[in-house]
């Protein structure tokens, strides 16, 4: 594709440059993208609700206003996050004086998902670019209003040559994906995912990878159930159940496991309606292929509430599963949908071997008001990041990063940590002149023993 060479080399020559190092050029940019999202808030929201009819409430506060958050954080702190850093230097360097200097990157390759198409598209961009780098942006194909106003957004603001999208399928990703980026910052799913790690692999381009997993809920015999209810359901529901952060599944002290189950199927109908389809708050899923996929999970599983669905709408009703056996597609894939099934358990061993079913979490929650049991947890799963007694709400934190580890991803972002992400940070020391002791040159006979005693003195 013979356009994505031009685009390239014309990114990579702009870069070259040297103008993208100017602070006060990019905060002039980034303040053109927050009036531009501003003035186009209502078309996005609409966009967003014509791609899989999400609410203008679920649209704001899950896109919109987090990406005017960020870029509000963004403006605010740039000058500060960018300044050059002083650090202390070592005895053994003595005299200098050292720094942590924080470069671009370059060119930079955002691949954006289709869950949150306008948030997880523009906060990478705008990390990016507050970090001084240029930008190619693929949105997802499979939200093509969303994709279109993000183009329009992003061609009114940006000059081509600092950033741009590229809209298009898998053959317009395999052939961004060819070029030797500096950096690539992808979210998705893990298969993709390692098709992306091994594209940059070839040109040892460094990458932060978002992705998802199971990840678990865990509710001990202490929890309020009420809240458990009202909460889980808004975490695992929100977006369609569309979110890589959602509870993919409940683990449920065994005795209280019942209960649970009324007071969720209780709460679904209290915040959706006995008939989740009419209301207004429930978004579809994205496509048909998605829908069928969902459906072929429940095949052959215990659905104790929900599990109606529409293809001609890409409509599937918020579900519950019973006690699913683990070694059925519905536990061995992350869900990404609103699909909830509910484990028990006895010990706190059973929970760790539940959990060690599947990778590492995107995310982990746990709801009890048992410290010791809370703690135990937190301390022994490795897991992305994680919520005590809520869901999703570590997203909306800047100064918490955001990222996974293993098969749920590489790399953090967020606040400073996503502009640090597409920052080098790169080492300085400026050495003194006016002491130079002959310690450290040759001949290094009868100098090995004084070595050792400063070394351990000074460590």
């Amino acid at each position: 594709m013979q356009y994505i060479n031009t685009l390239f080399s014309k990114q990579r020559d702009f870069y070259k440059s040297h103008q993208t190092r100017n602070i006060k050029g990019r905060l002039i940019l980034l303040k053109k993208l927050k009036a531009e999202v501003i003035s186009n808030e209502t078309a996005i929201l609409e966009a967003l609700k014509k791609d899989f009819k999400k609410s203008a409430f679920e649209g704001y506060l899950s896109e919109v206003g987090l990406v005017l958050s960020e870029l509000d954080l963004t403006i605010k702190k740039l000058k500060s996050w960018a300044k050059k850093e002083r650090v202390k230097s070592a005895l053994l360097t003595f005299p200098s004086k050292d720094y942590i200097y924080k470069e671009p990157y370059g060119n930079v390759l955002v691949i954006a998902p289709w869950n949150y198409p306008f948030l997880l598209a523009l906060e990478p961009v705008i990390m990016a670019i507050a970090a001084g780098n240029t930008v190619v942006l693929k949105p997802s194909e499979l939200t093509t209003n969303t994709a279109a106003i993000l183009t329009k957004i992003i061609k009114k603001v940006f000059p081509g040559e600092v950033a741009t999208t590229v809209e298009g399928g898998v053959e317009v990703a395999t052939a961004l994906l060819e070029k030797p980026w500096d950096y690539i910052f992808f979210t998705g799913s893990t298969q993709v995912g390692k098709i992306v790690a091994e594209a940059a692999a070839k040109h040892l381009t460094p990458t932060t990878l978002e992705l998802g997993g199971k990840s678990p809920c865990i509710v001990d015999e202490t929890a309020d159930l009420k809240l458990v209810a009202r909460r889980l359901v808004w975490g695992k529901f929100f977006n369609g159940g569309q979110t890589c952060i959602a509870g993919d599944y409940v683990l449920v002290k065994a005795p209280r496991k019942e209960a649970l189950i009324q007071a969720l199927s209780k709460e679904i109908e209290k915040r959706y309606t006995k008939n989740p389809k009419s209301s207004e708050d429930f978004p579809r899923i994205v496509n048909n292929d998605h829908l069928n996929r969902l459906i072929n999970l429940l095949e052959n599983q215990t659905v104790v509430f929900g599990g109606d669905f529409d293809e001609s709408d890409n409509y599937l009703a918020p579900t519950i599963v019973d006690e699913p056996d683990m070694n059925t597609p519905l536990m061995k894939e992350e869900i990404f949908g609103p699909i909830l099934p509910i484990l028990s358990y006895s010990t706190e061993e059973d929970i760790r071997k539940t959990i060690a079913e599947s990778s590492r979490p995107l995310s982990f929650y746990i709801f009890s008001k048992n410290k010791t049991f809370v703690d135990n947890l937190l301390n022994t799963i490795n897991f992305g990041g994680g919520v005590v007694n809520d869901l999703l709400v570590q997203f909306g934190n800047p100064r918490l990063p955001f990222g996974g580890i293993g098969t749920s991803g590489m790399g953090s972002y967020h606040g400073k940590f996503g502009f640090d992400t597409f920052s080098h940070h790169k080492a300085v020391m400026i050495r003194s002149t006016w002491f130079d002791p002959s310690f450290r040159y040759p001949p290094y006979k009868g100098k090995l023993k004084l070595l050792k005693k400063f070394l351990k003195y000074f460590s």
